[in-house]
């Protein structure tokens, strides 16, 4: 009987518009979330996509022997497609000359994801290719084809078989930015490998198994695969294989849940708004209520069966005008992207649903408790008394849930708790400076014009309500400057981080006594380019305990760091790109001291602190170092970056070659050419499509989070609304009682005008310095990137925040001033 009833008055009460304003704040909740959810859900699997063609498949088996035949068995049982590779250093010739080359052996099926790109001569734009070279030829790279003076049509020597080139590769979807160890590539088929006679016992081989399929079936494979793989063998995929691929998506998972985390807040504050102005706005018909006989039981029961279809009815049409509201904003995105972007799960649902409950309970329910305990009195007396103990713990209760859902939607632990101490100690912080600044200002009311004096004293005079006005339009506005301005400055420092000025080249390989004409020649190119010492050492000892990959069982990353070889450097100065984040660099007197500046990351991974003593073996001599300060690297700028440095004098007398990077103008591509061929044993390293894939994905991904901020600024600018809207049905009876004595309307247009102005400048003040605090920490702790703001923001948020509420609130009161005084002296406050 109640759920039929409520149903009925539901209905009325939309159609009469006493909730609309709560159902537009729900439904604004749940279609901001589910929208911004099918659109992150459909981006985040495009943009893991895009990082599985850089890969070339959705999963490599990578190993140091031939990879067992029970896992292709087990690959092919599961129905997954695959490809095989192998690479190895050889030298290869062509015409006399002799060249290392790195050679990768392919199958016919490479690559699985991706495109490869070749060119028939050199100079000439590649195109893509569904396959590699076929059986019985090979692709040489531009670098090599220069090193040899070989083009399509050449023969060169591969081990003891000479086969033609077919055409000069110009992609590999799978090709790295590790290249420290890599020389210029040759390309052939698998087939061809044995005749070469190059794999021989002892050769340096990385085989390669790779894998693409159904989510699900690679998943149970990898499953499967973890239990069963031997020394040797690793699993690498978007979460553990690429470092720059990974460095792109976490960065991208961080800012669309950013967006959506502040999209949850913007309506919690609308619907919190809401749920006030439905308890002002229903105290008397309550009132009635209990005069006529309802206990408050049932009173309760019936308006929370009120609040439960409302809800549920948000969440139906919320989902699906979210829903529909995706395809909006993937048409647009389908003009800016080049992805093509899988359907969306129905995952995102249940952040929406769980957002209407969380509103529900967290924010409506208190004031329909408060609502249930009316007064019969209050027919006859207006006030309803302050909020009691347990109604203030209900708010409390919700304020909870609204964090632990905040967590989850942000997908970052991180980022959602510093979201939500952010945006709740801004809250407790705006009130306290609300209500002060309010008191400060009403004794500065006199010496002005009418206009000015009543509206400072009717901030005064509505100090509470005043504050929280200013506090919902700060918390806003706030969240309307992150999502615009330190949105911008955010995303810009992050697309600055691989500029367009990005090194292109690297060159390895270097020998010292090298080192002076290669700078003279790069200098007359125009090119500044630093040459760094590079000494390969092995890590064998931390803090006086020896360590293996079987110290760390369970981190595959810092098994993978021990197994390889590390390039250290020295030098006296701290690096470009370098940041200390504890310790202090190396003094003048450090030179010849056994002292290491170790980067913070690898720091983490394998638990070194500041003071432990590390033990390299260097050309078969241990170095003792101790680290005496971590430093931050800046990995995805392409300059040339090293796990450990040292001061001058203290490895220098190893074995060491020299390693540079640069930016070399496509104008001066020739170059590069007559570099090699003056040096032939030097390695010139071409990152240019590795440095474009990477420009690429960064552009995809900040287009796309512009549409999920565009779509949470919508909600803002409703929330923005709905907190001025409050203050409508407080103002109706005062403004009656002073047009009854006599008050122009002039004059009370003045009033309002002042009232909101200062209202709107205040709220815009705390916002501006609330978004550059919260914005600092989030940039800082989270995404790792330093902002630059300008100090004009607060100036030009006083002055928005202020036009906004004057232009915003005087849609609302304009229609008060002309209600007739006597109807509104009728109707009551």
């Amino acid at each position: 009987m109640i759920a039929g009833f409520s149903w009925r008055l539901l209905g009325r009460e939309l159609r009469s518009g006493e909730l609309r304003l709560l159902f537009a704040a729900l439904l604004v909740a749940v279609a901001a979330v589910t929208a911004v959810g099918f659109f992150s859900d459909r981006v985040r699997q495009g943009l893991q996509r895009e990082a599985r063609q850089m890969m070339g498949g959705d999963l490599l088996v990578t190993a140091d022997h031939p990879v067992p035949d029970h896992y292709r068995d087990e690959a092919r049982r599961r129905g997954l497609q695959m490809a095989e590779t192998m690479v190895f250093p050889s030298m290869v010739m062509a015409g006399g000359q002799p060249q290392l080359a790195d050679i990768k052996a392919v199958s016919g099926s490479y690559p699985l994801r991706g495109k490869l790109a070749s060119s028939p001569g050199g100079g000439e734009p590649g195109r893509d290719a569904d396959h590699g070279p076929a059986a019985g030829s090979v692709w040489l790279d531009e670098r090599l084809a220069a090193a040899l003076g070989a083009g399509p049509g050449d023969r060169v020597m591969v081990g003891s078989r000479s086969l033609p080139v077919a055409a000069i590769l110009t992609r590999e979807p799978d090709r790295g930015v590790n290249f420290f160890s890599l020389a210029p590539r040759l390309m052939m088929h698998l087939d061809d490998v044995a005749a070469t006679g190059l794999v021989q016992f002892g050769a340096r081989i990385r085989y390669q198994l790779m894998l693409a399929g159904a989510e699900r079936d690679v998943a149970a494979y990898r499953k499967w695969l973890e239990k069963r793989l031997a020394r040797g063998e690793k699993l690498e995929d978007t979460g553990n294989g690429r470092p720059e691929i990974r460095s792109v998506l976490d960065r991208a998972e961080r800012f669309l849940g950013l967006a959506t985390l502040l999209t949850v807040i913007l309506s919690a504050v609308a619907a919190a708004m809401a749920a006030r102005r439905y308890l002002q706005r229903h105290l008397d018909a309550c009132a009635v209520m209990r005069c006529l006989g309802m206990t408050q039981g049932r009173l309760l029961r019936f308006h929370a069966t009120l609040f439960l279809w409302l809800a549920l009815l948000a969440g139906v049409v919320g989902s699906v005008t979210g829903f529909l509201a995706h395809f909006v904003l993937m048409r647009w995105l389908a003009q800016l992207l080049a992805l093509d972007l899988p359907p969306a799960g129905w995952l995102p649902l249940l952040p929406g649903f769980g957002v209407a409950g969380v509103l529900l309970f967290g924010f409506a329910m208190p004031p329909l408790l408060q609502l249930a305990r009316v007064p019969t009195l209050r027919v006859l007396r207006r006030e309803l008394g302050a909020p009691q103990a347990s109604l203030l713990g209900g708010y409390l209760f919700g304020m909870l849930l609204l964090a632990g859902l905040i967590v989850w939607v942000a997908g970052d632990l991180r980022l959602g708790l510093l979201a939500v101490a952010g945006f709740g100690g801004a809250l407790l912080v705006f009130w306290g400076i609300a209500r002060l600044s309010i008191v400060v200002i009403a004794r500065g009311r006199g010496g002005a014009g009418f206009g000015w004096r009543q509206g400072i004293a009717s901030l005064g005079r509505h100090a509470p309500a005043a504050a929280i006005q200013v506090v919902a339009l700060a918390i806003g506005l706030m969240a309307m400057l992150l999502l615009t301005v330190i949105r911008g400055d955010l995303l810009a420092t992050w697309q600055n981080s691989v500029p367009a000025e990005a090194p292109n080249r690297f060159i390895i390989n270097i020998q010292p006594e090298q080192r002076a004409a290669l700078a003279d020649e790069l200098r007359a190119l125009g090119v500044r380019a630093e040459l760094l010492p590079m000494v390969r050492a092995r890590l064998i000892s931390i803090g006086g305990r020896p360590v293996s990959p079987a110290s760390y069982p369970e981190d595959e990353r810092a098994q993978r760091l021990i197994e390889r070889e590390f390039n250290l450097s020295w030098r006296a100065d701290l690096p470009a790109g370098n940041q200390l984040v504890a310790g202090t660099w190396f003094q003048p007197t450090a030179a010849g001291q056994g002292e290491a500046s170790v980067e913070d990351g690898l720091a983490k991974t394998l638990g070194i602190r500041l003071g432990d003593e590390l033990v390299f073996v260097v050309a078969g001599i241990e170095k003792h170092l101790r680290v005496s300060s971590l430093r931050k690297l800046a990995w995805d700028s392409m300059r040339v970056n090293f796990f450990v440095l040292t001061p001058p004098g203290v490895i220098e007398d190893a074995p060491a070659s020299y390693i540079t990077s640069f930016h070399l103008p496509a104008a001066q591509a020739d170059a590069a050419s007559a570099l090699v061929k003056r040096f032939p044993n030097l390695t010139l390293i071409d990152v240019q499509a590795v440095v474009s894939q990477l420009q690429t994905v960064v552009g995809q991904v900040a287009n796309a989070i512009q549409f999920i901020f565009l779509f949470a600024l919508l909600a803002g600018a409703i929330v923005l609304y709905a907190a001025l809207l409050t203050a409508f049905d407080e103002r109706r009876y005062e403004l009656a009682v002073m047009r009854a004595l006599g008050a122009r309307r002039r004059q009370l247009e003045q009033a309002l005008r002042v009232e909101l102005a200062v209202i709107g400048a205040l709220a815009g003040l705390f916002a501006a310095l609330g978004a550059l605090a919260l914005g600092t920490v989030v940039s800082r702790q989270v995404f790792q990137l330093d902002l630059d703001t300008s100090l004009w923001l607060p100036v030009v948020a006083m002055c928005g925040g202020a036009l906004f509420a004057v232009v915003v609130g005087w849609l609302g009161f304009r229609r008060l001033l002309a209600t007739p005084p006597l109807l509104a002296l009728r109707t009551g406050a």
